[in-house]
């Protein structure tokens, strides 16, 4: 069967989970985010592949961008990477890798650049689902989503963290 080579990667922020498959990274998420069972399942379905707990050269050049960009070394990951999800969520996910660091938005500015860009009907809901559902954290910079008055809601991480990470890109400017 093929493999996800994982490791799990503490820094001073939080700790995650790194996997890569075929020399792509695809997951880069919260070790122990509420949906970390749902996400790690949906991954191996999709991938047809399971865990196993080995290093790579992506996973440690992964650390390496990770440390880089906590220390405001790093503003954009240079990583080959594979996003598993449905198209929407791919939609999303282009679109969250567009915001430049330090950048924030709506879900509802979001959305509507979704429905103009393929003249769809997507909701707001629809959107923090697609974001919801992103294992490649920091990467697919989920963290960069803000409600609709400008407020921290939900991340996978807990809003503390996005409030680490918004403020860590703020305060480089």
């Amino acid at each position: 069967m093929p493999q996800i080579n994982i490791q799990f990667y503490k820094t001073q922020y939080a700790e995650f989970i790194l996997g890569s498959f075929n020399n792509q990274l695809c997951l880069l998420d919260f070790r122990y985010r509420k949906m970390r069972h749902i996400l790690d399942q949906k991954l191996k379905v999709h991938l047809k592949a399971d865990f196993i707990e080995q290093d790579t050269p992506l996973l440690k050049e992964t650390r390496n961008q990770i440390n880089e960009y906590i220390m405001g070394e790093r503003k954009q990951f240079d990583l080959p990477i594979l996003m598993q999800g449905s198209e929407l969520e791919k939609n999303v996910w282009r679109l969250l890798m567009q915001l430049q660091y330090g950048q924030t938005t709506t879900y509802q500015d979001l959305s509507n650049s979704i429905n103009r860009e393929a003249n769809l009907n997507i909701t707001e809901k629809m959107v923090a689902s697609a974001n919801g559902a992103n294992c490649i954290a920091l990467i697919i910079p989920c963290h960069r989503i803000l409600g609709s008055n400008d407020e921290l809601v939900g991340y996978g991480g807990g809003t503390n963290l996005k409030l680490k990470l918004l403020n860590l890109e703020q305060s480089l400017f």
